[in-house]
Protein backbone atom coordinates (compact mmCIF):
# COMPACT_ATOMS: atom_id res chain seq x y z
CA UNK A 1 0.00 0.00 0.00
CA UNK A 2 1.46 3.46 -1.32
CA UNK A 3 0.85 6.27 1.21
CA UNK A 4 -0.24 8.24 -1.22
CA UNK A 5 -3.00 5.93 -2.22
CA UNK A 6 -4.95 6.97 1.03
CA UNK A 7 -6.72 9.41 0.37
CA UNK A 8 -7.54 12.33 2.61
CA UNK A 9 -10.69 14.64 3.94
CA UNK A 10 -10.22 18.63 4.15
CA UNK A 11 -11.56 19.88 7.02
CA UNK A 12 -13.46 23.08 8.54
CA UNK A 13 -9.74 24.47 9.42
CA UNK A 14 -8.17 23.52 5.82
CA UNK A 15 -6.28 21.15 7.13
CA UNK A 16 -6.07 17.37 5.19
CA UNK A 17 -6.40 14.07 7.18
CA UNK A 18 -6.18 10.73 6.45
CA UNK A 19 -9.40 9.07 5.64
CA UNK A 20 -7.83 6.24 6.88
CA UNK A 21 -5.58 5.34 10.07
CA UNK A 22 -4.49 3.05 12.74
CA UNK A 23 -6.10 3.19 15.84
CA UNK A 24 -4.10 2.14 19.27
CA UNK A 25 -7.28 1.25 21.90
CA UNK A 26 -6.10 -1.66 23.57
CA UNK A 27 -2.74 -2.42 22.13
CA UNK A 28 -1.39 -2.56 25.31
CA UNK A 29 -2.40 -5.15 27.63
CA UNK A 30 -3.58 -2.21 30.37
CA UNK A 31 -3.38 1.49 29.77
CA UNK A 32 0.00 2.16 32.28
CA UNK A 33 3.13 3.17 30.81
CA UNK A 34 5.38 0.50 31.65
CA UNK A 35 8.76 0.13 29.93
CA UNK A 36 7.20 -3.56 28.42
CA UNK A 37 3.81 -1.46 26.89
CA UNK A 38 5.96 1.15 26.18
CA UNK A 39 8.03 -1.17 23.80
CA UNK A 40 4.89 -3.59 22.98
CA UNK A 41 2.57 -0.49 21.67
CA UNK A 42 6.36 0.83 19.72
CA UNK A 43 6.83 -1.98 18.09
CA UNK A 44 2.95 -2.58 16.68
CA UNK A 45 2.79 0.85 15.84
CA UNK A 46 6.46 0.23 13.87
CA UNK A 47 4.57 -2.35 12.31
CA UNK A 48 1.78 -0.16 11.01
CA UNK A 49 4.18 2.67 9.81
CA UNK A 50 6.22 -0.04 8.09
CA UNK A 51 3.21 -1.24 6.22
CA UNK A 52 1.78 2.09 5.15
CA UNK A 53 -0.29 3.80 7.73
CA UNK A 54 0.36 7.48 8.65
CA UNK A 55 -2.64 8.30 10.84
CA UNK A 56 -2.07 7.03 13.89
CA UNK A 57 -5.06 7.81 17.01
CA UNK A 58 -3.72 7.62 20.58
CA UNK A 59 -5.03 9.21 23.61
CA UNK A 60 -4.12 10.21 27.19
CA UNK A 61 -6.43 7.53 28.74
CA UNK A 62 -4.91 4.85 26.40
CA UNK A 63 -1.46 5.18 27.61
CA UNK A 64 0.23 4.69 24.26
CA UNK A 65 1.20 7.94 24.23
CA UNK A 66 4.90 7.29 24.83
CA UNK A 67 4.73 4.01 22.69
CA UNK A 68 3.65 6.08 19.76
CA UNK A 69 5.85 8.36 20.18
CA UNK A 70 8.82 5.97 20.59
CA UNK A 71 7.44 4.51 16.66
CA UNK A 72 7.49 7.89 15.34
CA UNK A 73 11.14 8.47 16.68
CA UNK A 74 12.61 4.86 15.28
CA UNK A 75 10.69 4.99 11.74
CA UNK A 76 12.73 7.57 10.18
CA UNK A 77 9.52 9.13 8.55
CA UNK A 78 9.48 12.98 7.65
CA UNK A 79 7.29 14.32 10.37
CA UNK A 80 5.51 16.31 7.32
CA UNK A 81 4.30 12.88 6.31
CA UNK A 82 2.97 11.99 9.30
CA UNK A 83 -0.52 12.87 10.94
CA UNK A 84 -0.75 12.59 15.04
CA UNK A 85 -4.28 12.41 17.06
CA UNK A 86 -4.36 12.63 20.52
CA UNK A 87 -7.37 13.05 22.58
CA UNK A 88 -8.14 14.72 26.12
CA UNK A 89 -8.66 12.37 29.55
CA UNK A 90 -12.07 13.23 31.40
CA UNK A 91 -9.65 14.02 34.20
CA UNK A 92 -8.25 16.90 32.37
CA UNK A 93 -10.96 19.21 31.86
CA UNK A 94 -10.13 22.03 33.42
CA UNK A 95 -8.54 25.06 31.56
CA UNK A 96 -5.03 24.44 33.29
CA UNK A 97 -5.36 21.08 33.10
CA UNK A 98 -5.92 21.41 29.45
CA UNK A 99 -2.62 23.14 29.06
CA UNK A 100 -0.54 21.07 31.28
CA UNK A 101 -1.76 17.90 30.04
CA UNK A 102 -1.54 18.71 26.18
CA UNK A 103 2.43 19.86 27.28
CA UNK A 104 2.66 16.01 28.99
CA UNK A 105 1.08 14.78 25.79
CA UNK A 106 3.61 16.67 23.37
CA UNK A 107 6.49 15.50 25.75
CA UNK A 108 5.09 11.48 25.68
CA UNK A 109 4.78 11.35 21.77
CA UNK A 110 8.37 13.11 21.57
CA UNK A 111 6.51 16.13 19.19
CA UNK A 112 6.68 20.06 19.01
CA UNK A 113 3.04 19.95 17.62
CA UNK A 114 -0.30 17.76 17.19
CA UNK A 115 -2.05 17.79 14.43
CA UNK A 116 -5.12 16.80 15.78
CA UNK A 117 -6.29 17.26 19.30
CA UNK A 118 -9.84 15.99 20.81
CA UNK A 119 -11.42 16.13 23.98
CA UNK A 120 -12.10 12.71 24.59
CA UNK A 121 -15.74 12.71 26.40
CA UNK A 122 -18.04 15.80 27.08
CA UNK A 123 -18.74 14.34 30.45
CA UNK A 124 -21.46 16.39 31.15
CA UNK A 125 -22.13 15.24 34.77
CA UNK A 126 -18.90 16.37 35.94
CA UNK A 127 -17.59 19.88 36.44
CA UNK A 128 -20.70 21.16 36.93
CA UNK A 129 -21.79 20.57 33.74
CA UNK A 130 -19.45 23.04 31.87
CA UNK A 131 -17.22 21.97 28.91
CA UNK A 132 -17.57 24.68 27.56
CA UNK A 133 -14.58 26.40 29.00
CA UNK A 134 -12.60 23.05 28.14
CA UNK A 135 -13.22 23.77 24.75
CA UNK A 136 -12.19 27.45 24.87
CA UNK A 137 -9.07 26.01 26.38
CA UNK A 138 -8.54 23.45 23.27
CA UNK A 139 -8.91 26.57 20.91
CA UNK A 140 -6.85 28.49 22.57
CA UNK A 141 -3.71 25.66 21.76
CA UNK A 142 -4.57 26.02 18.25
CA UNK A 143 -3.84 29.72 18.39
CA UNK A 144 -0.82 28.86 20.34
CA UNK A 145 0.78 27.05 17.40
CA UNK A 146 1.41 23.91 18.96
CA UNK A 147 -2.23 22.29 18.04
CA UNK A 148 -3.24 22.76 14.21
CA UNK A 149 -6.73 21.41 14.80
CA UNK A 150 -8.68 20.89 17.63
CA UNK A 151 -11.97 18.50 17.83
CA UNK A 152 -14.35 16.58 20.02
CA UNK A 153 -15.18 13.15 20.17
CA UNK A 154 -18.55 11.57 21.77
CA UNK A 155 -20.21 14.82 21.31
CA UNK A 156 -24.42 14.56 21.08
CA UNK A 157 -26.22 16.96 19.13
CA UNK A 158 -26.05 18.91 22.38
CA UNK A 159 -23.21 19.08 23.37
CA UNK A 160 -22.48 20.48 20.03
CA UNK A 161 -24.56 23.24 20.18
CA UNK A 162 -23.44 24.28 23.25
CA UNK A 163 -19.95 24.85 22.73
CA UNK A 164 -20.78 26.58 19.23
CA UNK A 165 -23.16 28.64 20.57
CA UNK A 166 -20.94 29.52 23.63
CA UNK A 167 -17.23 30.22 21.34
CA UNK A 168 -18.91 31.05 17.93
CA UNK A 169 -16.33 27.93 16.92
CA UNK A 170 -17.10 24.91 15.54
CA UNK A 171 -14.89 21.59 16.05
CA UNK A 172 -13.21 20.39 13.00
CA UNK A 173 -13.95 16.71 13.75
CA UNK A 174 -16.41 14.62 16.15
CA UNK A 175 -15.37 11.27 16.62
CA UNK A 176 -18.48 9.36 17.47
CA UNK A 177 -19.54 5.48 17.71
CA UNK A 178 -20.44 4.58 13.99
CA UNK A 179 -20.95 1.05 12.65
CA UNK A 180 -23.62 -0.70 11.04
CA UNK A 181 -25.80 -1.60 13.76
CA UNK A 182 -25.17 1.78 14.94
CA UNK A 183 -25.58 4.97 12.35
CA UNK A 184 -25.61 7.14 14.95
CA UNK A 185 -27.84 9.19 12.99
CA UNK A 186 -28.31 12.61 15.59
CA UNK A 187 -24.51 12.96 16.39
CA UNK A 188 -23.53 12.59 12.78
CA UNK A 189 -26.25 14.79 11.08
CA UNK A 190 -24.89 17.31 14.47
CA UNK A 191 -21.85 17.06 13.35
CA UNK A 192 -22.06 17.52 9.26
CA UNK A 193 -25.08 20.30 10.63
CA UNK A 194 -21.95 22.40 12.58
CA UNK A 195 -19.27 21.26 9.67
CA UNK A 196 -17.42 18.77 11.45
CA UNK A 197 -16.15 15.94 9.75
CA UNK A 198 -17.01 12.57 11.56
CA UNK A 199 -14.75 9.66 12.66
CA UNK A 200 -16.27 6.60 13.35
CA UNK A 201 -14.79 4.80 16.11
CA UNK A 202 -15.42 0.57 16.73
CA UNK A 203 -16.19 1.19 13.05
CA UNK A 204 -16.38 -2.47 13.12
CA UNK A 205 -18.55 -2.57 16.02
CA UNK A 206 -15.89 -3.47 18.22
CA UNK A 207 -14.72 -5.89 15.46
CA UNK A 208 -15.73 -8.99 16.87
CA UNK A 209 -19.02 -11.22 16.98
CA UNK A 210 -22.54 -10.26 15.48
CA UNK A 211 -21.94 -7.72 13.42
CA UNK A 212 -19.02 -9.29 11.12
CA UNK A 213 -20.93 -12.62 11.45
CA UNK A 214 -24.10 -10.85 9.68
CA UNK A 215 -25.60 -12.67 6.67
CA UNK A 216 -25.63 -9.47 4.63
CA UNK A 217 -22.05 -9.01 5.23
CA UNK A 218 -21.34 -12.70 4.49
CA UNK A 219 -23.17 -12.54 1.44
CA UNK A 220 -21.51 -9.22 -0.13
CA UNK A 221 -18.28 -10.38 0.95
CA UNK A 222 -18.47 -13.60 -0.82
CA UNK A 223 -19.22 -11.95 -3.59
CA UNK A 224 -16.56 -9.40 -3.48
CA UNK A 225 -13.63 -11.79 -2.22
CA UNK A 226 -13.47 -9.59 0.14
CA UNK A 227 -13.45 -9.94 4.23
CA UNK A 228 -16.22 -8.63 5.97
CA UNK A 229 -14.24 -6.05 7.66
CA UNK A 230 -13.15 -4.68 4.65
CA UNK A 231 -16.82 -4.49 3.22
CA UNK A 232 -17.62 -2.57 6.42
CA UNK A 233 -14.83 -0.29 6.24
CA UNK A 234 -15.50 0.42 2.30
CA UNK A 235 -18.65 1.49 3.75
CA UNK A 236 -17.22 4.12 6.38
CA UNK A 237 -15.28 5.22 3.75
CA UNK A 238 -18.28 5.50 1.25
CA UNK A 239 -19.82 7.08 3.34
CA UNK A 240 -17.11 9.84 3.86
CA UNK A 241 -16.05 9.16 7.52
CA UNK A 242 -12.53 8.56 9.06
CA UNK A 243 -11.75 5.81 10.09
CA UNK A 244 -8.75 4.01 11.82
CA UNK A 245 -9.14 0.01 12.26
CA UNK A 246 -7.06 -1.51 15.18
CA UNK A 247 -4.84 -4.61 15.16
CA UNK A 248 -2.21 -6.02 16.36
CA UNK A 249 -1.65 -8.69 13.24
CA UNK A 250 -0.16 -7.70 10.73
CA UNK A 251 -1.99 -9.91 8.23
CA UNK A 252 -5.23 -7.72 9.44
CA UNK A 253 -3.22 -4.62 9.35
CA UNK A 254 -2.20 -5.15 5.34
CA UNK A 255 -5.96 -6.37 5.10
CA UNK A 256 -7.64 -3.25 6.93
CA UNK A 257 -5.37 -1.25 3.85
CA UNK A 258 -7.15 -2.98 1.20
CA UNK A 259 -10.28 -1.10 0.58
CA UNK A 260 -9.32 1.41 -1.52
CA UNK A 261 -9.35 -0.88 -4.83
CA UNK A 262 -13.20 -1.68 -5.13
CA UNK A 263 -16.19 0.41 -4.56
CA UNK A 264 -19.46 -0.63 -2.86
CA UNK A 265 -22.78 -0.38 -5.60
CA UNK A 266 -25.71 2.06 -4.27
CA UNK A 267 -28.14 -0.99 -3.58
CA UNK A 268 -24.62 -2.36 -1.58
CA UNK A 269 -24.71 0.79 0.74
CA UNK A 270 -27.89 0.58 0.95
CA UNK A 271 -28.58 -2.94 2.28
CA UNK A 272 -25.71 -2.53 5.09
CA UNK A 273 -27.23 1.20 6.33
CA UNK A 274 -30.42 -0.95 6.77
CA UNK A 275 -28.55 -2.92 9.10
CA UNK A 276 -28.95 -0.17 11.83
CA UNK A 277 -30.78 -0.94 14.89
CA UNK A 278 -31.11 2.86 16.63
CA UNK A 279 -29.90 2.96 19.97
CA UNK A 280 -29.83 -0.82 20.60
CA UNK A 281 -27.05 -1.51 18.63
CA UNK A 282 -24.80 0.46 20.09
CA UNK A 283 -21.64 -1.57 22.12
CA UNK A 284 -19.74 1.78 23.91
CA UNK A 285 -21.33 3.97 26.47
CA UNK A 286 -23.84 6.55 26.16
CA UNK A 287 -21.82 10.02 25.89
CA UNK A 288 -24.99 11.41 28.31
CA UNK A 289 -24.03 9.42 31.59
CA UNK A 290 -20.27 8.41 30.53
CA UNK A 291 -18.44 9.98 33.07
CA UNK A 292 -15.52 7.65 34.08
CA UNK A 293 -12.22 9.09 35.23
CA UNK A 294 -8.58 7.08 35.10
CA UNK A 295 -8.07 6.18 38.80
CA UNK A 296 -4.32 8.57 38.57
CA UNK A 297 -5.94 11.14 37.69
CA UNK A 298 -9.37 11.45 40.01
CA UNK A 299 -10.05 14.62 41.58
CA UNK A 300 -12.37 16.56 42.54
CA UNK A 301 -14.13 18.96 40.61
CA UNK A 302 -12.97 22.01 42.56
CA UNK A 303 -9.65 20.92 41.95
CA UNK A 304 -9.43 20.28 38.43
CA UNK A 305 -10.73 23.68 37.86
CA UNK A 306 -8.22 25.45 39.93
Amino acid sequence: MKTHDIPTVTLNDGTRIPQLGFGTLNVQPDRTSTPANIDRTAAIVGLALELGYRHIDTAQSYGTERGVGKAIAASGIPRNELYVTSKLSNGNHGPDDVRRSFDQTLKNLGLEQIDLFLIHWPVPTLYGGDYISTWKAMTELVKGGRLRTAGVSNFQPEHLDRIVAATGVGPAVNQIEVHPYFNNDAARGASIRHGAAVEAHSPLGHGQGQLLDDAVLRRLAAARDKTRAQIVLRWHLQHGRIVFPKSVHRERMQENLKVFDFTLLPDEVSAIDALDRGEKGRVGPHPDTFAAIPEKEERSDEHART
